[in-house]
C-alpha cells in the first residue's frame, strides 16, 4: 500500500503534541462608521520541549511552566 504526505517521507518526525485548551476568540471589528466585520483573535500557540517531549502550548502556559 503506497501512502502519500507520510511523516516518513515529508518531514520524517513526529508532530508536537497539543496540550493547551485554548481556542481563537471571537468577535467584531468596529470602524468609526460602526461597520461590523467578524474577525478572529487566535492563541500564542509555541512549540516547545518539556522532559524531552514536544507540545504545542500557549506562551502564557509556557512562561508559567518555567517559574
Amino acid at each position: 500500500m503506497v501512502k502519500f504526505l507520510s511523516n516518513e517521507i515529508y518531514g520524517g518526525g513526529k508532530m508536537a503534541k497539543k496540550v493547551t485548551t485554548k481556542k481563537p476568540l471571537t468577535g467584531n471589528k468596529r470602524s468609526h462608521a460602526l461597520n461590523a466585520t467578524k474577525m478572529k483573535q487566535k492563541p500564542n500557540i509555541q512549540k516547545k520541549t518539556i522532559d524531552g517531549t514536544k507540545v504545542r502550548i500557549s506562551a502564557r502556559e509556557a512562561r508559567t511552566m518555567e517559574k
